[in-house]
């Protein structure tokens, strides 16, 4: 999973990447609302954690110009401002959760994941793809009920895959994703793990679009 900090405060975000890489999520901090690029439309993240009082503009107002582009990327909103108002402003203008300073990185992570899973349709910890079962808090995959013996990387592989069943992941952002468990990997290792992954639960659920990426089959 990875993700954008857009956050001014330089002791967070720098705890904030540590938390996260610790946890497996790789990420990206800016601390101005102007550094964020022309025309962005999120594609390259899994979910933004923005804060509202950036240096140079509103956090609020970047949310609300998103999501009348149409970038529809999961955000959740980080500030100090604790009054009602301000929350369901924040969730009417298009964030998916919100939480107030100062809060346990651990809360963070979870309320991420959180919103991951309903991003990605899957409401509890056990993900169901039709045969296919996957618990990733516990590192734990079944194929018809029988545990799947997987090593680290096509673990994660597959959760990634699996995040969107029956969209298509590119190959380099499976590559930045996959990341945090070692030295980066390029295309030609990411085709090897995927050629196990085939071996191990079906080569018919996970299909190649040539050029682009991977789709697990819903």
């Amino acid at each position: 999973m990875h993700l954008l900090i857009i956050e001014d405060d330089l002791d967070l975000g720098q705890a904030l990447q540590r938390a996260l890489k610790s946890d497996g999520l790789t990420s990206e901090w800016i601390r101005r609302a102007g550094d964020v690029p022309h025309g962005f439309d999120g594609h390259q993240f899994d979910c933004i954690l923005l804060d509202l009082g950036l240096p140079d503009g509103s956090g609020m107002a970047l949310l609300t110009g998103w999501r009348e582009a149409g970038v529809a990327v999961p955000v959740i909103v980080i500030t100090a401002k604790a009054m009602l108002e301000d929350r369901l402003e924040g969730l009417d203008s298009g964030a998916d959760d919100f939480i107030v300073k100062p809060f346990a990185t651990a809360e963070l992570v979870s309320r991420i994941r959180a919103v991951m899973r309903r991003s990605a349709r899957q409401s509890s910890e056990l993900w169901t793809i039709g045969l296919l079962e996957i618990e990733p808090r516990s590192y734990v995959a079944r194929l018809n009920g029988i545990k799947l013996n997987l090593s680290p990387r096509e673990f994660h592989l597959i959760v990634e895959l699996a995040r969107e069943p029956g969209k298509v992941v590119p190959k380099h952002l499976l590559s930045q994703r996959l990341e945090p468990l070692g030295d980066p990997v390029d295309a030609g290792a990411i085709e090897v793990h995927i050629f196990n992954l085939r071996r191990k639960i079906g080569a018919q659920r996970i299909q190649t679009i040539r050029g682009i990426g991977y789709l697990l089959a819903a």
